[in-house]
């Protein structure tokens, strides 16, 4: 048996409940994956993902790479051990901060040359020292090194950008397959990234280059979520869902809002990620069932009811809607730390919901009333 494999349990049209296996556990699909950018789900702690039901997490490989270094973490065991979570992790390649540090990056077919935003230095990301840092950090999967653009890029752009991406793949598997010659290796794959914009010819084209290079354990689909209109996503998702191979799983990067998740799913996704949930928390806002509620307003002040009715988070369970306004308007640390715990508890429930519908038979009567009660207010206040 292979140290990795997905099973399609259950299926309900093009949505999918699936079981991915990994070193680490078996990883049950549709998930969200909250984001540890730094070895931490900002505010929250290891236990507090498991008391959740949290089954894997993301890491940023350029981040750790920054700070605290990729050597180090491995000189202590690796990310697992050092975060404190026993867990499947997977790490990012550092691709999506070529496209969000542009002011400070030059791409070149060889790599990207940047300097660091935390103090300046020189540094240069090829696809084979992006496979050694993340071999160093020793996460369970490992993304390819890719080049992202903006969604509005034009067809040539877009082109560019996924012929360099599908490049850089083979020269990633190569230093990936070097690397992992060595039996004191980490046990990690490594999944290839669909790029092509909102160009859905593109998008298939570059499904069947990836696809015709060799096998996979899995498939991102990387460049959506970065300016594009919604419904241009979900476009590509469709088109991605006709070629991509039905026996593996895919992986929607940086796309974490409710009800992209549940339509996602509907179009195939098995794994999700966002900062969303805990950079709104940082901001005052909470995912609920019926749109997102802005504790700042003034409405919450007098507000007994918990953040969301349905919601059996801790926070939920024991704070009130104008206890945690007060901490959020007194930037008391405890008002951020509840809503990132409650929007990571909230998407991580969605998902089990969404599992759960699939196996039920019932999906697609599930996604439709949950996607007009969410939409029937934008937000609550």
């Amino acid at each position: 048996m292979t140290d990795f494999g997905f099973e399609v349990v259950a299926s309900e049209g093009r949505a999918r409940a699936g079981a991915f296996r990994t070193p680490r556990g078996t990883v049950e699909t549709p998930v969200f994956m909250p984001v540890g950018t730094l070895a931490s789900v900002k505010a929250l702690d290891p236990a507090d993902l498991r008391g959740m039901h949290v089954q894997i997490v993301l890491a940023n490989a350029y981040h750790l790479h920054l700070r605290p270094g990729d050597e180090l973490v491995a000189a202590l065991g690796g990310l697992h051990r050092f975060m404190g979570w026993n867990g499947p992790i997977l790490t990012d390649s550092g691709g999506f901060q070529v496209f969000s540090l542009a002011s400070l990056r030059d791409v070149s077919e060889d790599g990207v040359e940047f300097r660091s935003h935390i103090d300046g230095s020189a540094r240069f990301f090829t696809p084979e020292r992006v496979m050694q840092i993340e071999t160093h950090l020793g996460a369970d999967v490992v993304m390819q090194f890719d080049h992202v653009i903006t969604g509005q890029s034009d067809r040539g752009a877009s082109q560019d950008a996924s012929d360099r991406s599908i490049r850089w793949l083979e020269r990633c598997r190569r230093e990936f397959t070097r690397l992992h010659l060595d039996e004191a290796a980490p046990k990690q794959t490594l999944f290839p990234i669909v790029q092509g914009g909102v160009h859905a010819d593109l998008r298939t084209d570059a499904i069947t280059a990836i696809t015709a290079a060799g096998e996979w354990d899995g498939f991102a689909i990387g460049g959506l979520s970065v300016g594009e209109q919604k419904d241009a996503m979900y476009a590509i998702l469709d088109a991605c869902d006709a070629v991509l191979p039905h026996e593996r799983p895919r992986y929607l990067m940086g796309v974490g809002y409710p009800e992209d998740l549940v339509e996602g799913v509907a179009r195939g996704v098995d794994l999700f990620d966002c900062v969303a949930p805990t950079r709104m928390g940082r901001n005052g806002a909470a995912f609920t069932s019926a749109g997102r509620l802005n504790l700042r307003n003034a409405a919450m002040r007098s507000d007994p009811r918990p953040l969301d009715d349905a919601c059996g988070c801790a926070a939920c369970r024991r704070f009130s809607r104008a206890y945690i306004r007060h901490l959020i308007v007194s930037d008391e640390i405890l008002g951020l730390r509840l809503l990132s715990l409650h929007n990571v508890h909230f998407l991580t429930a969605l998902m089990r919901r969404a599992r759960e519908a699939i196996r039920g038979g019932h999906f697609d009567a599930w996604s439709r009333t949950w996607l007009a009660r969410y939409h029937s207010k934008t937000a609550i206040a």
